[in-house]
């Protein structure tokens, strides 16, 4: 009977250390669209209410594991039943983020707002914000979903080329994916809180000595890292997206070989969204057209 819990309990260790080994080849092989999803989530994350800040971010978070949920197990069932549906769904997705990406090019480029034209009521601002925070909370969890697909394909092709059983493939793709979301929002946690982490050091210290340098270091800091991870963030959006039509699409996985890979995708990212754009826009006028009818 003891021999017998003790074979368990051997069996249960040899699993976890497969698991643990696993897991580490395949955070290996996702750290390039793990530091992809942390540009792109902390760009999302950024420019609310500093009260609302954490609100937002744990908002977007939720969302994230909420995806995880459901792409966890659609996964591991079209694996079973239809790999090349992966595929498809992964393009899709690379489409989405392509749009995105160029689209904020495109907003940047040709629909900024001139000066003279920025200034907006009060009310205004407060009536609108709702509405705006749940936009970029919805847009947000949009895009950490594409991104999740990314991870948690990169982890089961990782699990699967290594012949491991069903279990170890279920217990580490789970693990990656419970791993990206803490470690990607717990980052961006830290990267939003920034600046009020340095008015407390300020306050503290009097405004005097190196605690006050390093408060306003954290303070004047946090602006150029918002703008940084803006440009990050959109780079990252055309740069994924590139990469998914890279390596799903056959054509495309041997276009301008002679070409360095990051060139390449960025490339493809910026004709698929180009055509994304495009394609909605006339989506758009058409409907509105339907309508107006």
């Amino acid at each position: 009977m003891a021999s017998g819990f003790f074979a368990i309990l051997d069996d249960i260790a040899a699993l976890m250390d497969d698991v643990a080994v696993t897991s580490k080849i395949a955070t290996q092989k996702t750290a390039g669209i793990l530091g992809d999803d942390l540009a792109v989530n902390a760009e999302k994350a950024t420019g609310f209410l500093s009260s609302r800040e954490l609100p937002v971010l744990w908002a977007i978070t939720k969302g994230s594991f909420i995806n995880k949920l459901i792409i966890l197990p659609v996964a591991f069932l079209l694996n079973w039943l239809y790999k090349p549906a992966i595929e498809i769904i992964l393009v899709l997705g690379g489409l989405y983020l392509a749009f995105e990406g160029v689209e904020k090019i495109i907003e940047f480029l040709f629909h900024r707002s001139k000066k003279g034209h920025e200034v907006i009521e009060e009310s205004q601002v407060d009536e609108d914000e709702p509405v705006s925070e749940k936009a970029k909370i919805k847009s947000a969890i949009a895009t950490d979903f594409i991104l999740s697909i990314e991870i948690v394909i990169i982890a089961l092709g990782t699990v699967i080329q290594e012949n491991h059983p069903l279990l170890t493939q279920i217990l580490t793709v789970t693990f990656v994916a419970i791993l990206a979301t803490v470690g990607v929002y717990g980052i961006v946690a830290l990267i939003v809180r920034m600046d009020d982490a340095g008015f407390k050091l300020i306050r503290k210290s009097n405004d005097k000595g190196i605690f006050s340098k390093l408060g306003h270091l954290l303070v004047n800091a946090l602006p150029v890292i918002i703008k940084i991870l803006g440009i990050v963030g959109t780079l990252a959006l055309i740069l994924v997206s590139g990469g998914i039509f890279a390596h799903n699409i056959e054509y495309l996985h041997h276009f301008l070989p002679t070409w360095p890979d990051m060139i390449k995708e960025f490339t493809l990212g910026i004709i698929g969204g180009l055509i994304a754009v495009a394609l909605f826009t006339v989506g758009k006028k058409i409907y509105s057209a339907v309508l107006r009818k």
